[in-house]
């Protein structure tokens, strides 16, 4: 079982994944404008889905998995969390760090691969588990993920996901059903590497004011993904022994335009345009643990 378990999480594709994160953080931080400034007087990247999903974070221990340059992580700080942020990239991380610094907002940042670290945590001490926007596409083993969430959690505590929809990702660029649906963590080779999605996306992700930043950004780094299922995931957090109490489908993207002539609502909200019909573009869940 271990060497299966060792096959499937695949550090040397998650080791290049690194790499092309690393390459691609100061193009992504070149757009944010002043988030410092912006989160300094109590502003927030979060999206209402998940400060629904999540609740009042109030004295609760967080712990938010692939937390990226840390703009949510501080957020989440902002709500009265303790937040450790962890990410495999150093340039994220660094990134982080130093957004923390120059907005006074105190967080916890550790440099690690999710496996690694959900590892080697001796015991269950958060009372939050979150994670959120194109984070299972990362994920080679749902089943060792699921695990080690369910293990660090406190008895009492929660985990909360909100991710892109599988189904969304049948549609190519202009909304012709193009793809299979995802399924069995498949990884998919992208030899252009992680893109410039904050520059592409615009408004959408980045609330403190987009600015040009770097133009047309090539990553030399290419990355892998891997395709899940919205049935493979639930089943591996009900599997770990969560109990998914809410499992909520939304049709609208938060920040990112994934796709042609997608219409910005208030509240950095994206929708197909009216000549496409509705489909599930996210999903939320959230799981207790006894």
């Amino acid at each position: 079982m271990k060497r299966e378990r060792k096959r499937t999480t695949r550090r040397d594709l998650r080791e290049q994944n690194r790499l092309s994160w690393n390459a691609v953080v100061g193009a992504h931080d070149s757009h944010r404008g002043d988030l410092a400034g912006f989160l300094r007087e109590g502003g927030s990247t979060l999206f209402p889905e998940e400060r629904t999903l999540l609740g009042d974070l109030n004295g609760k221990a967080l712990a938010h998995l692939q937390c990226n340059s840390g703009g949510d992580s501080l957020s989440l700080a902002l709500l009265g969390a303790s937040v450790t942020g962890v990410d495999i990239s150093d340039e994220a991380i660094s990134s982080a760090r130093r957004l923390s610094l120059r907005s006074g907002i105190s967080a916890d940042f550790v440099r690690a691969d999710v496996y690694d670290w959900l590892t080697a945590q001796q015991e269950s001490r958060f009372d939050v588990v979150y994670c959120s926007y194109g984070v299972v596409c990362w994920l080679p083993d749902l089943l060792a993920w699921a695990g080690g969430i369910a293990t660090v959690l406190r008895p009492g505590g929660f985990f909360v996901l909100v991710d892109f929809h599988p189904t969304s990702m049948m549609f190519d660029e202009h909304w012709n059903h193009a793809y299979a649906y995802y399924s069995g963590g498949q990884p998919l080779t992208e030899d252009v590497g992680v893109g410039d999605y904050v520059a592409e996306a615009g408004s959408g992700l980045t609330p403190a004011g987009f600015v040009e930043g770097v133009r047309d950004f090539d990553n030399p780094e290419h990355c892998y993904l891997f395709r899940w299922g919205l049935g493979e995931v639930v089943t591996a957090v009900a599997g770990a022994g969560l109990r998914i109490t809410i499992l909520q489908e939304y049709p609208y993207s938060n920040g990112e335009r994934h796709f042609a002539e997608m219409c910005e609502l208030s509240g950095r909200r994206m929708v197909p345009p009216e000549s496409v019909p509705a489909v599930p573009m996210m999903y939320g869940i959230r799981a207790d643990k006894s």
